[in-house]
């Protein structure tokens, strides 16, 4: 499989249109194909070009994890479900006050985390379900890559919570609003993207520090981490940043500007093997970008109103499925 991008090169021809019928909020591979998490609270399952769709949410979906077997989904209706490639999809947890649940994770063990009002629940691979109530609305929820840890993005800070503990949540302040986070895969680093049109890192363990990242014109709402940890690209500029984690992190390193157009990137998803970077832009268009040298890769034309939403690689880096605001979709297949 060639993962390299050429710049004479374009991928059209590889990319096998989907037709999703409604914004997408996520797409997710499982083992036997492709589910599609769309804004009117249904999910489209795709496989092998045939399509069904069910009704998961009765309302918006608002965010979407999953694993090789199943997505799940929170929504506006207070609920997360589950959806499979088969079957019916199922009610996993269910807000008594019926609050917007608007963020939500799951880790590598199969730890399931969401939001709802000003709480966070937790609920381990075995069913137990824990709660912790928090100052302010929690925002982006990530699990440390390794062990039960969840990182709680909100007002001024970062909350590093053991939910199988009774330990007081560890508490990295920095003032601001804080609306993802993103935890690299060594677990060395915690970032977060800002309402105020930045990044801000924390340097876990001995010698902890602040990174700040800042300059960009928009908010960086996608943040993907490369497979070997050393970098992080985002969303919120005219091209995607892409900051050095090698070391000591990026503090006092200039960012690479990778595949700069005169639109806004929108989605970042680095290939799950190689230093490949795909990029969704506002007006449609979608570049893989090759990180050593930049060379360019066209997977998609700029679309008038169908601004890219959600990507999405298979685990072994050979297909890319993405979705779009109009309900528009596709899967790249890379050329052997």
């Amino acid at each position: 499989m060639n993962t390299a991008p050429a710049s004479s090169v374009s991928l059209r021809e590889h990319v096998v249109p989907i037709e999703a019928g409604a914004h997408v909020v996520a797409v997710r591979w499982l083992k036997q194909g492709l589910a599609f998490a769309l804004a009117e609270g249904q999910v489209l399952r795709w496989r092998d070009g045939a399509t069904d769709t069910v009704e998961a949410h009765g309302g918006g979906i608002l965010c979407a994890t999953g694993d090789a077997e199943r997505l799940i989904t929170g929504g506006d209706d207070g609920r997360v479900v589950v959806t499979r490639m088969e079957g019916a999809p199922e009610e996993l947890a269910k807000d008594p006050k019926r609050r917007w649940i608007d963020a939500i994770t799951l880790s590598p063990s199969g730890n399931l985390a969401w939001n709802s009002g000003k709480s966070v629940q937790a609920r381990d691979e075995k069913g137990r379900v824990r709660t912790l109530e928090t100052a302010s609305t929690p925002q982006g929820l990530v699990f440390a890559p390794k062990g039960y840890r969840l990182a709680i993005a909100q007002m001024n800070g970062v909350s590093l919570w053991y939910p199988n503990t009774e330990a007081t949540p560890e508490f990295l302040e920095w003032k601001g609003s804080h609306l993802d986070a993103a935890w690299s895969p060594d677990g060395r680093f915690v970032v977060t993207s800002m309402q105020e049109n930045a990044l801000h890192g924390w340097k876990l363990g001995d010698k902890a520090g602040h990174m700040r990242m800042t300059g960009y014109p928009a908010k960086p709402r996608s943040l993907s981490w490369s497979h070997d940890g050393l970098w992080l690209a985002s969303s919120g500029a005219d091209g995607a940043i892409v900051w050095p984690f090698q070391g000591d992190g990026p503090q006092g390193k200039a960012p690479r500007e990778c595949g700069v157009r005169h639109a806004r990137v929108t989605r970042v998803a680095f290939h799950p093997g190689a230093l490949v970077l795909a990029i969704g832009y506002d007006d449609g268009c979608i570049l893989l970008v090759r990180l050593t040298d930049g060379s360019e890769l066209l997977v998609r034309p700029a679309q008038r109103g169908s601004g890219i939403t959600a990507f999405a690689w298979d685990k072994g880096g050979k297909r890319l499925a993405f979705g779009a605001e109009d309900g528009a979709a596709g899967v790249l297949t890379l050329p052997a």
